[in-house]
């Protein structure tokens, strides 16, 4: 019988798992704007790469924590760094990688600072990174422990995000997930309620959440006009509706988050 020689072939799933973490560890975003750039460098756990300023915006920025920024003309600005016709730079540009929070256990069990009860937000094909930088900088300050969104529908880490967020993606967990019905199973299997936000529902959130008082909750939110997935909805404990002081009324998804999160500190 011959001898085989030669490595035997890898699985497909194994050639794609290792592709998609070479991918992930090449994976850079550009964050812009003072607020955004001045954060990212103050952050410790950020792993900074290229630091692109204006002779104006490095006089702005202060402290550099160790950084060698290059200096460019602001006319030549757009063409030294791939921001895509992003929204305005200020003349400030950080290069990095992104942040990575840990598991789904992890933050969910992190405690939160000033946290009056613990408090998730879970994100179901909100796409806009405006409006996740938005639900990012309501969690922060309404004490969150975390936001959480599916890799897939849902806006990844990006420039135009951070710049929305106003400094809270340095703070603020925001964790995406391969399955989000899953990961909403593993948090009611750690002592979260969750309750969906949406139109359907028959109990008012300020009433529902005086029935929950002291309870762990996740805040499900999906997109304005899709809304969430059915296997999203039925995952969920509960479906809450805000009120409205008319029938006609509506909400952005971050101005829904903002009103859940106030109203879920306060119960």
């Amino acid at each position: 019988m011959a001898e085989r020689t030669g490595k035997a072939k890898k699985p497909t799933w194994v050639i794609d798992k290792e592709r998609a973490r070479r991918a992930a560890a090449a994976e850079t975003v550009w964050l812009f704007g003072l607020h955004a750039v001045r954060d990212a460098l103050a952050n410790p756990s950020r792993e900074k790469l290229r630091l692109v300023v204006t002779q104006n915006a490095v006089a702005r920025l202060g402290d550099l924590h160790g950084m060698t920024p290059e200096i460019t003309d602001p006319r030549v600005f757009d063409k030294t760094v791939p921001l895509a016709g992003e929204s305005v730079h200020q003349g400030a540009a950080l290069e990095v990688k992104p942040l990575k929070w840990g598991s789904l256990s992890e933050v969910a069990l992190r405690e939160a600072p000033g946290e009056t009860r613990p408090l998730l937000v879970a994100l179901d094909r909100v796409t806009d990174p405006h409006n996740i930088g938005a639900i990012l900088r309501s969690a922060e300050v309404f004490g969150a422990r975390a936001v959480i969104a599916p890799h897939r529908h849902s806006a990844p880490e990006t420039g135009a995000l951070a710049k929305t967020a106003s400094g809270a993606l340095e703070r603020q967990p925001y964790l995406r997930v391969p399955n989000l019905a899953e990961a909403l199973t593993q948090l009611k299997n750690m002592g979260f309620i969750l309750v969906a936000l949406d139109g359907t529902g028959e109990e008012s959130l300020p009433d529902l959440l005086g029935t929950l008082s002291g309870r762990a909750i996740c805040l499900v939110l999906g997109a304005e006009g899709p809304g969430m997935r059915e296997l999203t909805l039925k995952t969920c404990d509960h479906v809450a509706r805000i009120p409205f002081a008319a029938d006609f009324g509506s909400l952005n998804v971050s101005n829904a988050a903002a009103v859940a999160l106030y109203a879920a500190g306060r119960a």
